[in-house]
This record gives structure tokens, C-alpha cells and sequence, in this order.
């Protein structure tokens, strides 16, 4: 059980806060001798974190969605921000799936790397530190940004790269306010997570669950609601620099331990 809720906390704070989940648990299974978890268990996971995020985000995905499926029958309704948003959406994922999938074999080979996970922390950090010093911007997500913010989620796939993290500093970099560029970051998120579960259940051999899983999958979903609302202060106040210290301390420890 202790397992269970273990893993399910650091799905939760990790797979939002902008300091790499996948790295965070290709490093507990090796330095903790954690077994991959079954499964089951980390589809169920996956969702407690979508699920979160749809919490979160409730009113953006209705009234984002509803104006982007009004724009399809009306033509008036395409001067909405929805309309945009939506588009911006399916062209970031279609830059996801086109960079993310190619790279599947490697991201197994180097998730068994303590070394090569250390040097993505690293670069998270340094990326984070540029987060820091970015000025405020005040635009709105275009679909050309929604692809580039795609082409950074695609990336994020390697374990070390934070895809909260890259994503938003992407959205920064063009300019996008803080707000949008955290709200865009998470939307985008969205297809992302389903369709990595359904390549998962493509997959599915076993329903064996570890014992506990539930309160597991309950402390995912609670503690990534509450990472998204400690992540949106960090982004609209800009406090970049201690998570950026963070990844690139473990970084550094783990580049070290596995030399």
C-alpha cells in the first residue's frame, strides 16, 4: 500500500509541477530498486491526472470547446478565442505525436540511464532559469505558436525534460502572457495523456493491481490539482528559480551517480 501511495504522489506533483515526472520515477526505480508499477496501475494513474486537470480546467474546456464546435456550423463564431484555441490544439498534438512517437525507442533506452536522465534534469533546470528571465508577454496562443509549443511537448517525451516545463517556456518565449501560456500548456496536455494511455492499452496484458491502489490513484488525482494551482503562481509571479535549483542539484547528483 505504502508503494502504492508513493507512486501515486509523485505521479501527482511531478507529472504538473515543471520538474519531470518520467524522470523522477526512472531515478526512484533505480536508486529505490521500484519496480516498474503494473500496467493497470499506471494507466489508472494517467487518468487520475488527466481527470485533475479536466477538474481544473472545467470552464476553459467548455466554453474554449463549445466555441470551436459552434465555429464549425457558424462563421461568425470563429472570432472567438475557442476557435483559435481549438485549431492550436490539433496542430500542437499533431506536432506531438510527429516528434513523441519516433522517439519511443529511445525514451526506453535512456529511462534505464541514471546518467542520461541526470543531463535532462540538468537541462530542465537551465530551462527553467530562462523561464526567470523572460520578460511578461501579453499575446494570445496563434495556431503557428500551438505547434511550436507541440514541437516542445513532442520533445518532453525524453525522462528529465519536463513537459509542464517546456511547454510554458515555450509559450513565454512567444510571447504569450502568463496565464494563457499556463492554460495552453495544460489543454495541450490533454490529448497528449489519452493517447498515451490508449497506446498503453494496446499493450494491456495484466489487470493485476498492487495492493492500496486506490488510495494510490486518489492521491494522484488530489495531489495533482493542488501541484496545477501551486504551478499557476509560479508562473504568474515568475518564481521560476527555485525549481530550477532543484532539477539541476538532482541533475547533478544523478550525472554523478551514474558515471
Amino acid at each position: 500500500m505504502i508503494h502504492s501511495l508513493l507512486l501515486g504522489l509523485i505521479q501527482g506533483l511531478t507529472e504538473f509541477l515543471p520538474v519531470s515526472s518520467s524522470g523522477h520515477l526512472a531515478l526512484a526505480q533505480n536508486f529505490l530498486g521500484w519496480k516498474e508499477p503494473a500496467l493497470a496501475f499506471d494507466i489508472a494513474l494517467h487518468c487520475a491526472t488527466m481527470l485533475a486537470t479536466l477538474v481544473y480546467f472545467r470552464k476553459d474546456v467548455m466554453e474554449l470547446g463549445g466555441q470551436w464546435f459552434s465555429g464549425l456550423t457558424k462563421r461568425e463564431n470563429r472570432r472567438k478565442p475557442g476557435w483559435t484555441v481549438g485549431w492550436a490544439m490539433i496542430a500542437g498534438t499533431v506536432l506531438t505525436v510527429a516528434i513523441g512517437l519516433p522517439l519511443k525507442p529511445l525514451v526506453e533506452r535512456l529511462s534505464t540511464s541514471v546518467f542520461a536522465v541526470g543531463v535532462a534534469l540538468v537541462f530542465t533546470g537551465g530551462l527553467l532559469w530562462v523561464a526567470s528571465r523572460l520578460p511578461r508577454g501579453t499575446g494570445s496562443v496563434t495556431v503557428l505558436g500551438g505547434a511550436t509549443i507541440g514541437l516542445a511537448q513532442g520533445l518532453a517525451v525524453i525522462p528529465g525534460i519536463s513537459r509542464s516545463g517546456s511547454t510554458i517556456v515555450a509559450g513565454l518565449g512567444l510571447k504569450l502572457s502568463s496565464e494563457e501560456a499556463f492554460r495552453f500548456s495544460f489543454l495541450l496536455s490533454l490529448p497528449a495523456i489519452l493517447g498515451a494511455s490508449i497506446l498503453e492499452l494496446a499493450d494491456f496484458t495484466t489487470s493485476g493491481m498492487p495492493s492500496g491502489w486506490f488510495l494510490g490513484v486518489l492521491v494522484a488525482g488530489l495531489s495533482g490539482y493542488w501541484a496545477l494551482s501551486l504551478l499557476r503562481k509560479v508562473v504568474t509571479l515568475g518564481r521560476w528559480r527555485g525549481l530550477s535549483v532543484y532539477c539541476v542539484i538532482l541533475g547533478l547528483v544523478a550525472v554523478f551517480l551514474g558515471r
